[in-house]
């Protein structure tokens, strides 16, 4: 398989992971917006194991180190499939409950809260179970990322002048969202031994978990997305006949969306054999202020905010750009 020796590489690998994170959802937009999300999710939670079959037939079939892919999921312990399986089930809850959140309470509340939670937790618990990096930098970057968050939510809330308002409704599932987000990697990671290279027999390599995860986002989708369906948080509830209706190119979009997420997920997981699992998780969790790149340099969602808005989008991205560099230096010094 193809594994990453080199730090710098991992950090780029970690860089595209918050890239895809962050744009994977301008896919939603292409898709239309008559497309309702829980048919937009169903192509989505497909296209994710389709790109980790690919990349696992590939790279991870390539070269000399470690086990190949096929080789890695036929050994793979009972404990460590279902740990990867049960970790994209939980993020696939992650994710719809933070939709239901935007949709419920907008993205000022959502985002900090849902995405914030989940960074801090999700960083903590892979740092107690292998503490990789400087604890102390590694916190610093941490709380300037968690700054720059709480910025964003500032600065959309004074572009939607309070339309969306605060409800208990939409606290609980951005909390439970965070929660759940702030878990997943956890059971992904204890499936996976720390250098795929010398992986330990049970145990996988990156690709073969990542493919598991893959699986259960897919399958768990006919638990969470069918319930989504019949019961949605917003809007009237739809049924499987209203996905086919769907035209080729909208399906192709959500397919496109997963297999962007994918590639994310995937690049990720490589990366932390070098990285570590906590350093790979934090830098991918900076998607969110990828996402508000996309929203204020491309689809310009700022240009009718108030004055004094671009000052708070400056030293949002200055905290951001800021924390990033002190994770990255958690790993060196």
């Amino acid at each position: 398989m193809f594994v990453v020796h080199n730090y710098a590489l991992a950090v780029v690998f970690c860089v595209i992971t918050m890239l895809c994170w962050g744009s994977w959802a301008n896919t939603r937009r292409l898709a239309g917006s008559d497309w309702r999300f829980e048919l937009f999710y169903w192509d989505y939670s497909l296209g994710v194991p389709l790109l980790t079959l690919v990349l696992g037939l590939t790279l991870g079939s390539a070269g000399t180190e470690g086990r190949g892919f096929i080789a890695d999921l036929s050994q793979a312990s009972s404990s460590s499939i279902a740990s990867a399986l049960l970790g994209g089930a939980i993020f696939n809850l992650a994710n719809l409950l933070l939709v239901a959140a935007i949709e419920v309470a907008g993205m000022a509340v959502a985002f900090p809260v849902a995405i914030g939670l989940a960074l801090l937790i999700g960083v903590i618990v892979n740092y107690l179970a292998a503490p990789v990096g400087n604890g102390v930098l590694l916190a610093l970057g941490l709380g300037l990322v968690t700054l720059a968050i709480v910025l964003d939510a500032v600065a959309y809330r004074r572009l939607s002048a309070g339309v969306a308002g605060v409800t208990t409704k939409g606290l609980l599932l951005s909390v439970a969202s965070g929660i759940f987000m702030g878990m997943f990697y956890r059971f992904v990671a204890a499936a996976m031994y720390p250098d795929p290279a010398h992986a330990a027999g049970g145990q996988m390599g990156p690709y073969a978990a990542v493919f598991l995860f893959a699986a259960g986002v897919f399958l768990s989708s006919f638990l969470w997305n069918t319930l989504a369906m019949k019961k949605p948080f917003v809007g009237a509830p739809v049924g499987f006949a209203d996905y086919f209706r769907g035209s080729f190119n909208t399906h192709l979009t959500g397919i496109l969306g997963g297999v962007i997420w994918g590639i994310g997920m995937s690049f990720n997981l490589i990366a932390s054999g070098r990285a570590g699992f906590a350093i790979s998780y934090g830098l991918g969790q900076g998607a969110t202020m990828v996402a508000a790149f996309w929203g204020v340099f491309i689809w310009k969602e700022f240009r009718h905010a108030p004055p004094g808005t671009s000052r708070l989008l400056a030293a949002m991205f200055a905290c951001f750009l800021s924390g990033l560099a002190l994770i990255v230096m958690a790993r060196t010094l």
